[in-house]
């Protein structure tokens, strides 16, 4: 009884979704017109839009699973502080980038504490949270990141429309991100105590012998003396990640072809803030509505039902190229990432040892990344050699994949893995 009344909404809780709130608001400011920037600055063609951009994906997808594992072996703040101070003097970079080369080493180089921070933002949130409230805590964690996807493109767009000047973006992408920076340096980080070998590594919902997601071999000791792929990618959990690729590929090409696809295709020009508005509207009320679900184990439930409805909103967006289906795709694709989202996060931690969190957390954010990055990438190839309605068309297809891969092979071994602990 007394774990149902352990306080959700602590102190360190509450700066650490602070701190997600600034990383998040920071980069989705800047997302959408980034685009629009490297075409009328640099006059970039589409395919070239979409390399420049890939490369931030493509560093904070390399980082990540050595992010986790540092995140696993040092102390946590410390880990985490370094990141952000990185990750804020990266947008300085913007500002001095005088050519197309040099705002895209810039922007390359930029994934790479945007990857790690991620990583050791979400497992400090892990560890500041009470156990007994884990589970919900972890889908509230991402409405600070939801709040800024809704007001940051809102935001950048508006400065864009009425200001007309990329460099404020940028000043106002740095004064934020430093913010979160200084709200991290106040945290009191719990001491992370070393696991006994010998007992396991904590709450952990496969057995040494489960099978299903890679799993079979006992868990690795965290130590310098043995290196093992463990340490970098949870091997349980790959069949998760693939699922995540997916629809990160899919939520890739929407996030960052959407203002060019709504002015060149649909004749909507100042819709993009709004999109994303809806979206983000979608995303909290999901999260919200699910929380019960995810305090009551009901992962597999809320995956399902997210994966089903993204996939309807991602059908309606192309398929109906006009404002309702515009508009209403937003809704229902925050709606199911909404609930598909905490959801994987959860069954991932849950596969995975106390002392395998931050690996756990890079590596769902990892295959997150190496979708994003695909999408963007190919999106720009595709909308070059045929338009960008075949690449969103392409979305639908691939989504529809990630559907069958989750309901064919994710959730059957996820099953099989949490009644073979029971």
């Amino acid at each position: 009884m007394e774990k149902k009344l352990e306080r959700l909404w602590n102190r360190n809780y509450w700066k650490v979704m602070t701190a997600n709130f600034t990383m998040s608001f920071a980069f989705y400011l800047l997302t959408p017109l980034l685009p629009l920037y490297l075409s009328e600055t640099f006059g970039s063609t589409k395919d070239m839009i979409g390399l420049v951009l890939s490369g931030y994906t493509l560093t904070a997808l390399l980082v990540r699973p050595f992010s986790g594992f540092i995140v696993d072996s040092f102390p946590r703040k410390r880990v985490l502080m370094v990141c952000l101070l990185l990750y804020f003097v990266c947008f300085g970079g913007y500002l001095l980038a005088s050519s197309l080369l040099l705002f895209a080493i810039v922007r390359t180089l930029h994934g790479g504490p945007f990857g790690a921070s991620t990583v050791a933002n979400s497992t400090m949130a892990i560890d500041v949270l009470p156990s007994s409230r884990r589970t919900e805590g972890i889908g509230y964690y991402g409405i600070s990141n939801n709040i800024a996807t809704a007001i940051a493109p809102t935001i950048g767009v508006f400065v864009y429309r009425y200001v007309h000047s990329f460099d404020l973006l940028f000043w106002l992408a740095f004064i934020v991100a430093g913010a979160g920076f200084a709200v991290v340096s106040t945290i009191d980080a719990p001491k992370k105590t070393s696991p006994n070998p010998s007992k396991g590594g904590g709450p952990d919902y496969l057995s040494r012998k489960g099978r299903g997601m890679g799993g079979g071999s006992p868990l690795p000791r965290r130590g310098w003396g043995r290196l093992s792929w463990d340490r970098f990618f949870l091997l349980r959990g790959w069949s998760i990640g693939v699922n995540i690729a997916f629809f990160g590929l899919c939520y890739g090409v929407l996030s960052n072809y959407l203002a060019i696809y709504g002015k060149e295709v649909m004749g909507i020009t100042g819709g993009t803030g709004a999109y994303f508005m809806l979206l983000a509207i979608g995303l909290i009320l999901s999260r919200l509505q699910g929380a019960r679900q995810l305090r009551e184990g009901r992962l597999v439930h809320n995956a399902s039902e997210g994966v089903l409805i993204s996939t309807v909103g991602y059908l309606l967006f192309i398929a109906c190229p006009n404002a309702v289906g515009y508009y209403g795709s937003a809704l229902l694709i925050g709606l199911g990432n909404g609930h598909f989202w905490p959801a994987f996060q959860n069954m991932i931690i849950r596969v995975a040892s106390n002392n395998q969190r931050g690996t756990a957390n890079s590596t769902i954010l990892t295959s997150w990344d190496l979708g994003m990055g695909l999408g963007i990438l190919l999106g720009g190839v595709v909308a070059e050699h045929f338009s960008y309605g075949a690449a969103f068309w392409s979305i639908v297809v691939v989504h529809v994949v990630g559907v069958a891969w989750f309901f064919l092979k994710t959730k059957p071994s996820y099953d099989m893995m949490t009644s073979s602990k029971e």
